[in-house]
């Protein structure tokens, strides 16, 4: 517990005197330093949590949630059981194989999927206000390119383009590629780059035709009502497939994500190291008010005050001062995490910088996602660093020997 006494001679030594000057620079930075790197913090922490997010959702709104590869035997989606009907929103077979797309002088390599008529419209990513054409219907000489392919082949709804497989058929003059002409009939925009650029969907009879691909080669394409929960349901489809192939959204990415978890936690012990820093600053400040108020402790002993209440007193000082410089960082750093995305408009604007490039983050906007969470592990952490730094030169005060420092006062 702490006495009434105690109390009082804190907040008599935490208030401004003019021959304090120094110290109360000292303070001051103390108090700056720590809010910053709890702001910074915060705020950086938010925005990667914001960008790992929105990335996994235009992941999972652009792929399949659960493929599964047969190995032998056709897959047969009406042999399912009930637990992965109940987790499943659409299970739609499909096939995929290489191909260059031409137009004119131009030609791209890209990733041709093959879904049926019925199932191409059940796909996520044409749930965009941005899909421009038709979703319903995809005939067998439709093609359905992304934005980003659009532009590079300077391709429009009705345009005519001709695609070259992989397999290739025998003619008089040797082994030659098959070709066919497709019609542009719609394009989409899934936010992802690199999936706008190389991806395109055929009907998927005509892929299989195009690449010799036989109907017992077709893959399930799972699509749950809850994907971030990966691992649990991709254990049930697995336990209706066990001798085929299956691989998740995670899986697919997990080298992504690995390095996003690591960058994610260097980040933190780097700016962890302006917090340690700024705290470090308390026990200067700590040590420069301990000989200031020599005379004070020194009177205090005198009256009877034992040494367990001067180092609670000098110990609330530096815990008082770095606990309201982590509230104020933390007020900081959750106002600048609300309105980040306004901020890096304001930036770009004023200094025609372009911060947070869309080809290089596949966003169009600063995403921010502030974690409670995570705030309370940085709070905690901060508050721990003051305590810690806060020790010794409370110590270093309840060991002087009041005869002798009013000797010398």
């Amino acid at each position: 517990m702490i006495s009434t006494l105690e109390k009082d001679v804190t907040f008599r030594f935490l208030k401004a005197r003019k021959k304090d000057g120094f110290l109360n620079v000292i303070s001051i930075f103390s108090f700056i330093g720590i809010s910053l790197g709890v702001a910074v913090l915060i705020i950086v922490m938010s925005v990667m949590n914001g960008f790992r997010t929105e990335l996994i959702n235009k992941i999972i709104g652009s792929n399949s949630h659960i493929t599964v590869k047969p190995y032998e035997n056709t897959i047969n989606i009406n042999e399912i059981d009930k637990d992965l009907k109940d987790i499943s929103k659409n299970l739609i077979l499909s096939n995929s194989g290489e191909a260059v797309i031409v137009k004119t002088d131009n030609t791209k390599g890209i990733l041709l999927r093959g879904y049926e008529s019925n199932e191409f419209s059940k796909l996520k990513i044409f749930d965009n206000k941005k899909f421009i054409g038709n979703n319903n219907i995809l005939k067998k000489n439709n093609i359905s390119i992304g934005k980003e392919l659009s532009f590079t082949l300077n391709l429009d709804i009705g345009d005519s383009v001709t695609l070259l497989s992989s397999v290739g058929i025998e003619t008089i003059i040797g082994n030659l590629p098959k070709q066919k002409t497709f019609i542009v009939s719609s394009i989409f925009e899934s936010g992802l780059i690199e999936f706008d650029t190389n991806i395109a969907f055929v009907n998927l009879e005509t892929l299989e035709q195009f690449f010799n691909l036989d109907r017992n080669e077709r893959n399930l394409e799972v699509y749950l009502n809850d994907p971030k929960d990966i691992e649990f349901q991709k254990s049930i489809v697995q336990k209706n497939f066990p001798n085929d192939f299956v691989y998740s959204w995670a899986d697919m990415n997990n080298s992504l994500f690995s390095a996003l978890k690591v960058e994610r936690n260097v980040m933190f012990i780097i700016l962890s190291l302006i917090i340690i820093v700024a705290a470090f600053n308390i026990i200067s400040g700590l040590t420069i008010l301990v000989k200031n108020k020599t005379r004070d402790i020194a009177i205090l002993k005198s009256i009877g005050v034992l040494n367990k209440s001067i180092v609670k007193i000098f110990f609330l000082v530096g815990v008082i001062i770095g606990t309201s410089a982590t509230i104020f960082g933390i007020i900081l750093g959750v106002t600048f995490s609300m309105y980040v995305e306004n901020l890096r408009q304001f930036l770009s604007t004023i200094f025609n910088l372009s911060l947070f490039p869309e080809e290089i983050y596949f966003l169009s906007t600063m995403p921010s996602e502030i974690n409670s969470f995570s705030i309370l592990i940085i709070s905690l952490c901060s508050i721990l660093i003051t305590i810690i730094v806060s020790i010794f030169p409370a110590l270093k005060a309840a060991k002087l020997d009041p005869i002798k420092s009013l000797k010398y006062e």
